[in-house]
């Protein structure tokens, strides 16, 4: 995610130290979403844009949500994809989403809007787990459809708490 901001010039070469990474959270890519994992048997890279001179089916649009429950960002995603609406989108303009991307986090202070979650100390469920689902549900109740993917693990792909938001829909 790191390398992505530093391409994108979001991020200063010089800021990228070891003492930064999963430390400085400050430092992040508004557009990246990266997972590393023992599950993963080989290195993939899967770039999404649009281009004017494109003739793709499908246009992508981002934002970045500054915590899981910033419904703000998932209309502001919807809308840099080309959807056209005010307050809520109609189910005509919903039948355009054909996938919903996510990077979701817990934020490392255990605050959601100054206020205290249980997501760092639930004994019970991996915080990843419940952020995911929280972000999902904040998501699906805008788009009316849960077929959303949310990846955990957000380091440095978008604010502490908050992560990339990517909508893609049919032209």
């Amino acid at each position: 995610a790191l390398g992505v901001g530093l391409a994108l010039n979001e991020i200063q070469a010089k800021d990228i130290t070891d003492q930064a990474i999963c430390q400085n959270l400050e430092l992040y890519s508004s557009v990246a979403s990266t997972s590393s994992g023992v599950e993963l048997l080989n290195c993939e890279i899967i770039l999404m844009g649009n281009s004017v001179m494109g003739s793709a089916d499908y246009y992508v649009g981002h934002a970045v949500m500054q915590d899981s429950i910033d419904l703000a960002a998932v209309l502001r995603a919807m809308q840099n994809a080309g959807l056209n609406f005010e307050g809520l989108p109609s189910r005509q303009e919903l039948s355009r989403i054909v996938g919903v991307f996510a990077k979701a986090e817990s934020s490392s202070n255990g605050l959601i809007r100054n206020r205290r979650t249980t997501l760092l100390t639930d004994s019970d469920i991996n915080h990843t787990r419940q952020a995911r689902a929280v972000v999902n549900a904040v998501i699906a109740s805008v788009v009316g459809d849960p077929m959303i993917y949310v990846s955990g693990g957000a380091e440095h792909q978008g604010p502490d708490g908050g992560g990339p938001i990517a909508v893609i829909i049919s032209r």
